[in-house]
């Protein structure tokens, strides 16, 4: 509670944690269990004083397109499970491996983020439309940005969007996996990630204006702002892997 009313958020007060207890690990705790933790603690909601301590002050954990995505959502054919990443993935043990999702704006305006989860390196991608096909061929050509090494997997919610995923892994030879149905603290970096964006991007404005120089730069700013606000070693042990992701993706950005 100390460390929520000073608005941390989960993934800050789980790498406190391990900084804190590095030898200990019944002290260590990651924030997606955090935030599972305040969901169950309150049946469905979490508790109003709690709420009030969160950067996003939105109760009921679940998918941000939970009222924009049709009955289809969660019906991907040939879907990979969460549950079948490799622990490397799970452990943050290296780089390369993303989660993502789709913010909206308003007038049918959507970008895509994405959060590596090991530095919380963002990108964030230009869409000209919330389709499959032309979110997935916006996704392959900012992989191809990155050297492989710096992208090997990516994580996504079960929105139509990715129905062509398979599509995507055949371009980029990225493997995609599926969080389970109604589980965003699965993916919680990209999930705090979007919430941050907001103090650039509020609700109820349009992203259709923002170009692609000006979505690398809030990119650049808010995974910044998310390392100096952390009291982890996380900033120092990672700042060598985003600062080579920049570097790559500087020159083919523009």
């Amino acid at each position: 509670m100390d460390k929520l009313r000073v608005l941390w958020s989960p993934e800050q007060i789980a790498g406190w944690l391990r900084h804190t207890y590095p030898c200990d690990e019944s002290h260590h705790v990651s924030h997606e269990t955090i935030y599972r933790s305040l969901f169950i603690q309150a049946r469905g909601a979490l508790k109003k004083e709690l709420l009030e301590h969160l950067r996003r002050t939105r109760g009921m954990r679940r998918s941000r397109h939970y009222t924009q995505k049709t009955a289809t959502h969660g019906k991907i054919v040939d879907a990979v499970s969460i549950s079948e990443r490799p622990a490397c993935v799970e452990d943050r043990a290296g780089p390369g491996h993303w989660e993502g999702d789709l913010v909206f704006g308003s007038g049918n305006s959507q970008i895509a983020t994405l959060v590596e989860r090991q530095t919380r390196y963002v990108m964030l991608v230009k869409l000209d439309g919330k389709d499959s096909q032309t979110v997935v061929n916006a996704l392959i050509k900012n992989a191809r940005k990155l050297p492989q090494e710096l992208y090997k997997s990516l994580t996504w919610d079960r929105g139509t969007e990715m129905h062509a995923h398979k599509k995507f892994t055949m371009a980029t030879d990225i493997r995609v996996y599926f969080c389970d149905p109604q589980s965003p603290w699965q993916r919680g970096s990209n999930e705090n990630t979007n919430g941050l964006l907001r103090q650039y991007m509020p609700k109820g404005v349009s992203l259709a204006g923002f170009s692609q120089r000006q979505l690398n730069a809030i990119a650049f700013h808010c995974a910044l702002g998310r390392f100096r606000a952390s009291n982890s070693s996380l900033f120092h042990s990672a700042y060598a892997a985003p600062r080579a992701m920049q570097a790559s993706t500087r020159a083919t950005s523009f």
